[in-house]
């Protein structure tokens, strides 16, 4: 113990650190090449975006310091106020905050722009490991699955109320780090169900899908009335609950998609869905971001020489849309290495994870595993093309000193956890 308490690195993993460090070297130099004009380049330059980058990556490391020097029981004790003072900040947007393209996202500090929901997935994260870890907590009991879920809920409403969908639907992650400590598969099926009603009702419109409930209901409880007569009588409130909270589900999903999204993530999600077909107006984005990436070929064009990366052609290239640069500059081979490196750093969490003898710790450790993977797939889907633009960074790569200071806490809290492995608690 005297090692812990007088080296801050005693214990750490430096497999992961060196992970990260390589992210944010290679994620900085793709915000470079996207952000660098014709004018003289001097990469002490504070005025530019990959000069504020800069900075933000230089006061990550007080940051990483400040985190590891607490001891990791004080994330487990203060977890619950962390998770309060998290609900806090994002209650007070909608009184102090500011609006930026149409979401009242971020608090204005004296130049200084902080996004709270970037800490908030933290913030929840530890909630959800000190919730789970309590020896009285049982996932099979709907009691404890309902203060899980309301764990979840309150952080992803009041960020979707920003409104800012795409953040919130970060903490449907949150799901398989339920499942893996004993949440009923059913959930997981409910959560695919949801999704595909989601699509449909999108698609297709909530009145016709309602309809085709209405007939799916009827004809199950015709087969469930000829084959299962003695069961009957039990059975048909189950199957009637279920209806019900799928018409719920069906006209919730109208309800937000008109009344809470805004114009823009409603025409995305009309152009994925097929419905409406715009590469000049809403649809410029992604279209832009296929032919950017589809342009880099096999080996790619070569580092500052993207000519649609430095021709500006992809709007906000340096943020949302950043691995477009890696496409077309690095090309299938460079991208398939990124791609490849977040994998492994992902595995590396996981496995970490496993080893702890802490369950607060593993809880925690798939936690930011799930959400390090939901970011990492959306944001790939988004430049694609395969998923709808709402606005989730890339880890590590996107530009931003929130997104950036937000990840660097969700990690460096889990490698001050699993340096004190090997002490009992």
């Amino acid at each position: 113990m005297r090692n812990r308490k007088t080296n801050i690195f005693f214990g750490i993993d430096w497999i992961l650190i060196l992970f990260y460090f390589v992210l944010i070297f290679i994620g900085w130099l793709n915000i470079y090449s996207a952000t660098v004009t014709d004018e003289p380049i001097s990469l002490v330059n504070f005025s530019t975006e990959y000069g504020k980058q800069l900075i933000w990556i230089g006061f990550s490391i007080p940051i990483i310091l400040l985190i590891l020097m607490f001891e990791a029981k004080f994330y487990e004790k203060y977890a619950s106020i962390i998770y309060l003072i998290s609900l806090i900040s994002l209650v007070g947007l909608f009184i102090l905050g500011k609006n930026i393209n149409g979401a009242t996202s971020w608090y204005d500090l004296g130049g200084l722009s902080i996004q709270p929901s970037e800490f908030a997935k933290a913030a929840t994260s530890l909630a959800i490991a000190k919730l789970v870890s309590d020896k009285q907590f049982n996932l099979k009991k709907w009691n404890t699955q309902v203060q899980a879920l309301l764990i979840l809920f309150f952080p992803a409403i009041l960020i979707t109320l920003q409104p800012d969908p795409g953040s919130a639907l970060v903490y449907s992650a949150f799901i398989f780090v339920l499942y893996r400590e004993g949440l009923p598969v059913y959930y997981i099926t409910i959560g695919f169900v949801a999704v595909f009603l989601f699509i449909i009702t999108l698609y297709f419109g909530y009145l016709y899908v309602l309809i085709g409930s209405l007939l799916i209901f009827l004809v199950i409880l015709l087969l469930f009335n000829f084959y299962r007569k003695k069961a009957l009588k039990k059975g048909w409130l189950k199957i009637l609950g279920i209806y019900l909270i799928s018409v719920t589900f069906i006209i919730s999903v109208d309800i937000v998609f008109n009344k809470v999204f805004e114009q823009r993530h409603r025409d995305r999600f009309d152009i994925l869905l097929g419905k409406t077909t715009d590469i000049k107006s809403i649809g410029y984005n992604t279209n832009q971001s296929v032919t950017t990436i589809a342009s880099g070929g096999l080996s790619g064009k070569g580092f500052l020489d993207g000519e649609r990366t430095q021709g500006n052609f992809v709007p906000e290239q340096q943020t949302d849309y950043i691995f477009t640069t890696v496409g077309e500059e690095w090309g299938f081979i460079g991208s398939t290495l990124i791609i490849l490196i977040f994998i492994f750093f992902i595995l590396r969490i996981i496995h970490i994870a496993e080893r702890q003898k802490s369950k607060f710790s593993r809880v925690y450790g798939y936690s930011i595993a799930a959400i390090f993977f939901t970011h990492f797939t959306i944001n790939i889907g988004m430049v694609l093309g395969l998923l709808p633009t709402i606005g989730i960074p890339l880890p590590f790569f996107s530009y931003g000193g929130s997104a950036l200071w937000g990840f660097t806490v969700l990690l460096f809290i889990f490698i001050r956890l699993d340096a004190n492995r090997s002490y009992e608690w």
